[in-house]
């Protein structure tokens, strides 16, 4: 997967082509034509090339001759994991290790405004405002999918298999205690015809509850549950390789089959590399399209193992701080984290490069593809469910006097029952840029607000570069609480106090 840093390298210029236009998700290869606009259309640029190589986190070498890009190119993402544990870790009177910060799980913590599709897949929305440094603007590229009672109706039946660490970490109060009292509220909102089991892991794995239906057994369920206590170490590689074995000999046939993976991902017993403990189960994963949701818990938290082990799971993870972040995650968003609108979900945006001089996408550090895999089915991308809506920030430098197409975006998804690839776009024109981010919508704020406090976070890591038009935290602070006001949005009154406390550590 590629990384884009801001400073472009010198390079021979070199037309690059891609069939479809600008595109936001997908992999696009193409013929070039020999009219100017044609080859605009197709991908011809002759932008600056990246900062860093395709497919390596390493910076190019300075002698290196790269090939000039317009094109950007990511897997979906609608993980809200490193928000939330940046807010637990303020909140705790620390600032969040730089290298924990992911700006686009902040973005995707907050409720967007874009219209939904009535049917699975997406909906494509692409706006944008100007920022106080000349030429520079912000873009927001949207996708949502269908509300979670869209016109399919109610959900297909669920088999989840939960994977639960009661390693002696477990014990702290807000882990193992707050796991327990959000799955037995989960047990009690599943509908009769959903399954769960029940794996367990410290220094080694136990199969509590074998895949259960829930319609004469909520008694059972809660006992298992009430039942867990913290004990040793943690091999989190026997819970998952155990908890992938009880999904599958519990698999259901038309149902969405899933492993939930619940702890504070230290592990310090048995193999400890996402990669290979993910190896070791490829065949459930791949063969019976088991998904992996992981729920972080605590104030130590082995964030990258748990996000590497979600990406290497086709799946997504989120982190939980409290009763009420558990309770919206276990119960409010289940039917989002259980069921499946799309599949290998990529995206791309094309810049024009009359109208473009540069641009930068906001985090998706470790979601890059290239750009000539956006078609290829075989490329891996993003599982996407019902209510998600994803959000790419993009710094865009517009020429001086610039005026008319600035960008088209373009989403690409599996449907995730019959593999049929399916795409949807969405254009940008000059004209519909805000005059500010002031004059912007409330919610392209809230996304710039975020955007901006996830970069002021992130100063120390060798990734960051600062955004155009970046305010003091002081100001941020103030803007969220107006925009708090305006929305009416708890969550949006709470990033306000986060800014706060990250100000008062500077």
């Amino acid at each position: 997967m590629d990384r884009y840093g801001t400073r472009r390298l010198r390079a021979a210029l070199l037309a690059l082509t891609a069939t479809g236009g600008l595109l936001l998700t997908g992999c696009g290869a193409g013929d070039s034509g020999d009219d100017s606009s044609t080859d605009r259309a197709n991908g011809a640029s002759a932008f600056p090339a990246p900062e860093y190589s395709r497919g390596s986190g390493e910076r190019d070498d300075e002698s290196r001759d790269t090939a000039p890009d317009h094109l950007s190119t990511f897997a979906l993402d609608v993980d809200t994991a490193s928000y939330g544990y940046a807010r637990r870790t303020l909140a705790d009177g620390q600032r969040p290790d730089p290298s924990t910060i992911r700006p686009e799980e902040f973005v995707n913590s907050f409720r967007q405004d874009y219209e939904r599709p009535d049917g699975n897949g997406f909906t494509v929305t692409v706006d944008g405002a100007r920022t106080d440094e000349k030429n520079w603007s912000l873009v927001r590229v949207g996708l949502a999918t269908r509300n979670a009672d869209g016109e399919r109706g109610e959900r297909p039946p669920a088999a989840l298999t939960f994977v639960i660490d009661i390693s002696g970490s477990m014990s702290e109060p807000g882990r193992l205690d707050l796991a327990q009292k959000s799955l037995g509220v989960m047990t009690d909102r599943l509908r009769d015809d959903d399954s769960v089991a029940i794996v367990t892991f410290s220094d080694k794995a136990e199969t509590v509850l074998p895949m259960t239906r829930l319609d004469d057994n909520r008694d059972e369920i809660h006992d298992a549950i009430d039942g867990l206590e913290p004990t040793f170490s943690t091999n989190l590689a026997a819970g998952v390789e155990t908890g992938y074995a009880t999904a599958v000999k519990g698999l259901r046939e038309g149902a969405t089959n899933r492993v939930v993976l619940v702890s504070d991902a230290l592990a310090n017993n048995g193999d400890t590399d996402p990669d290979a403990i993910l190896d070791r189960i490829d065949g459930a994963r791949r063969e019976h399209g088991i998904t992996l949701f992981g729920v972080g818990v605590g104030s130590d938290y082995g964030d990258a193992l748990m996000e590497r082990l979600a990406d290497k799971g086709d799946g997504h993870t989120t982190y939980v701080s409290d009763e009420r972040d558990a309770r919206e995650v276990f119960c409010e968003q289940l039917p989002q984290n259980i069921d499946l609108t799309a599949r290998d979900a990529k995206a791309q945006v094309a810049f024009d490069p009359e109208t473009v001089t540069d641009f930068r996408l906001v985090g998706y550090d470790n979601r890059r593809v290239a750009d000539d895999d956006f078609r290829d089915d075989r490329v891996d991308g993003g599982e996407v469910g019902p209510g998600h809506t994803v959000t790419a920030l993009y710094a865009v430098r517009t020429r001086p006097g610039a005026d008319g197409h600035l960008a088209t975006a373009t989403v690409r998804w599996q449907d995730p029952e019959t593999r049929t690839p399916h795409e949807e776009s969405g254009q940008l024109e000059s004209d519909t840029l805000a005059d500010s981010l002031g004059s912007a919508s409330p919610r392209l704020q809230v996304t710039a607000v975020a955007a901006y406090f996830a970069d002021a976070l992130r100063r120390g890591d060798d990734r960051w570069s600062p955004l155009p038009g970046a305010p003091r935290l002081s100001e941020l602070a103030d803007q969220a609480d107006t925009l708090a006001d305006i929305t009416e949005d708890r969550a949006v009154r709470q990033l306000a106090d986060t800014i706060r406390q990250a100000r008062h550590l500077d």
